[in-house]
C-alpha cells in the first residue's frame, strides 16, 4: 500500500498520466513486486518553458508520485548540446537547465521527491559509454534515424554525427538510471521502444513505456499527409516553442495569455483537435475538483462542470460558446502561472536567473 492507496488506485494514476502504456500487464505486475519503483523522465534545456513542459509535466510527475514512483529527472545537457540548442554552449545550456527546475519548484511540482541527473555527469560514470556503444552495435542506422522526432528533427533533416549519437545515449540513460519505467511524452516513443527492444540483448529488463499526450499547439490543424498516422500527426501538430503564437509559455503575462487564447483555432461545436478543449481536458479538469465557465444571465447564466465529458458533450451540441470558453480557460491559466510570476518576482537568485537565461539567443 502506498498512503492508503490500492493497487487499483495506483494504477488508476499512472493510467490517466499514459495516454499508451507498454505494457499494462507488465505495470500491474511491477506494482504489485513490491519492488523499488523508479521512473525515468528527461529534458533537454532549450530556451523557454511553455505550458506543456511546466504544468502538464508536474501534473503527470505528482501523480506517478503519488502512485509510489520515485523519479529521476535528467537533466539532458550533453544532449541539447548534441542537438546544437543554444549555439552548442554547454554553461548557457546548464543555466537553461537550472531555470527549468526553478520553474517546477514554483509550479509546485514535489520536487523533494525526485532526483535531477545532469547528463553532463551520467556520461563520466563507468560503463556509460561502453553501453552507448553496445547499443549502436545492436541497432541499424535506420532504425535510429526513425526516432530523430526526439530531438524535434525529421528524418529528412541533415543529421550531424552527434544527433546520431543522440538516440543511443537516451537508450542508455534508461538502463544508467536503474529505471524501470520511462514517462516521457509521446514523441518520445520511438527511442522508448528501441530501449525495450535492444534490452533483453544486453541482459536488461525491458522498461515499460508510459507515455504521455502532446498538447495540441493553438493554431488551426492542417492537412494530414500522405500515409501519416494519428501519432505522428499529433507529434506534428503539439504545441511548439518556434512558433509563439502556437504556445503558452510558462512566463507569459496576462494579457500574452488572454491574446494567444482569445486568438485560438476554436470552431464551435468542434472537438477534434481542438486546442481549447485539450487544455481543459489536460490541464484545468486535472487540477480542479469542478469547472466554471461564467456567462452573463442573458446568455444563459455560469455553468458547473463536474468532468470534461460533461463539456465536450455541452460543446459538441453548441450549449457553450467558444469565447465563454476561452475566457474562462484564461482565466485558469493566468491562475495557474501567477505562482510561478511572483515567485521569480520575489526570489532575487531565480530572477536574475531567468533575466540571463532570456537574453541567449535561441536556435533550434
Amino acid at each position: 500500500m502506498v498512503k492508503g492507496l490500492s493497487i487499483k488506485e495506483r494504477l488508476d494514476l499512472v493510467k490517466q498520466v499514459g495516454e499508451e502504456i507498454v505494457t499494462e500487464e507488465e505495470l500491474l505486475k511491477l506494482l504489485k513486486s513490491g519492488k523499488e519503483l523508479i521512473a525515468y523522465d528527461g529534458f533537454e534545456p532549450s530556451g523557454r518553458i511553455h505550458l506543456p513542459q511546466g504544468i502538464l509535466r508536474t501534473i503527470n510527475i505528482n501523480k506517478m508520485i503519488k502512485a509510489g514512483f520515485k523519479f529521476k529527472v535528467l537533466v539532458a545537457d550533453w544532449h541539447a548540446w548534441a542537438n546544437h540548442k543554444i549555439g552548442g554552449d554547454l554553461e548557457k545550456i546548464k543555466k537553461v537547465g537550472q531555470y527549468f527546475i526553478e520553474i517546477w519548484k514554483a509550479s509546485g511540482m514535489s520536487t523533494e521527491n525526485i532526483e535531477f541527473v545532469w547528463a553532463s555527469d551520467l556520461v563520466k560514470q563507468e560503463g556509460y559509454w561502453d553501453l552507448v556503444m553496445r547499443i549502436a552495435v545492436e541497432t541499424n542506422l535506420p532504425r535510429v534515424i526513425r526516432t530523430v522526432e526526439i530531438m524535434g528533427r525529421k528524418e529528412s533533416d541533415t543529421l550531424t554525427a552527434s544527433q546520431i549519437l543522440y538516440p543511443l545515449m537516451q537508450a542508455t540513460d534508461v538502463f544508467m538510471l536503474k529505471a524501470n519505467v520511462a514517462q516521457l511524452g509521446m514523441d518520445q516513443r520511438k527511442v522508448n521502444m528501441l530501449a525495450r527492444e535492444v534490452a533483453p540483448k544486453l541482459g536488461f529488463a525491458k522498461p515499460i513505456v508510459i507515455s504521455h499526450h502532446m498538447l495540441l499547439g493553438l493554431l488551426p490543424p492542417t492537412d494530414k499527409t500522405d500515409g501519416e498516422t494519428s501519432t505522428d500527426r499529433a507529434i506534428r501538430l503539439k504545441m511548439s516553442k518556434s512558433n509563439p503564437n502556437s504556445a503558452i509559455f510558462m512566463t507569459d503575462t496576462p494579457d500574452d495569455v488572454a491574446k494567444k487564447i482569445k486568438n485560438a483555432w476554436c470552431p464551435e461545436g468542434i472537438i477534434e483537435e481542438n486546442p481549447i478543449l485539450e487544455y481543459f481536458k489536460y490541464l484545468v479538469f486535472a487540477k480542479e475538483e469542478k469547472v466554471v465557465i461564467n456567462r452573463k444571465p442573458e446568455h444563459g447564466g455560469s455553468l458547473e462542470f463536474e468532468n470534461y465529458k460533461e463539456l465536450e458533450e455541452l460543446f459538441a451540441q453548441k450549449g457553450v460558446h467558444p469565447l465563454d470558453l476561452k475566457l474562462a480557460l484564461t482565466d485558469y491559466i493566468n491562475s495557474y502561472l501567477a505562482p510561478v510570476q511572483d515567485y521569480f518576482k520575489q526570489n532575487e537568485k531565480a530572477k536574475s536567473l531567468k533575466e540571463e537565461v532570456e537574453s541567449y539567443a535561441i536556435t533550434r
